[in-house]
């Protein structure tokens, strides 16, 4: 199971708001392939997948500021 962790976004930024879900628990995503679209006060960014596998859980939903090191969503691998 790999843990997907709100990443660094810029210095000084501690947080960011979750703006899109590109895939839901169950579907499954290769690596590479974006899961989810976030926004900060200084940058828009797209988190990709670290592996290939099957989302099991995402732990935030759209529109919630999330602050950066926090479990986002977790994938088990294929």
């Amino acid at each position: 199971m790999t843990e997907i962790k709100m990443p660094e976004l810029g210095e000084n930024v501690t947080e960011g708001t979750i703006v899109t879900w590109h895939r839901k628990v169950g579907e499954t995503i290769r690596k590479g392939e974006i899961l989810a679209e976030v926004m900060t006060e200084k940058v828009n960014c797209e988190i990709e997948s670290p592996i290939s596998g099957r989302v099991t859980e995402i732990l935030y939903s759209e529109e919630t500021i999330v602050r950066v090191g926090e479990v986002i969503a977790r994938i088990e691998e294929e």
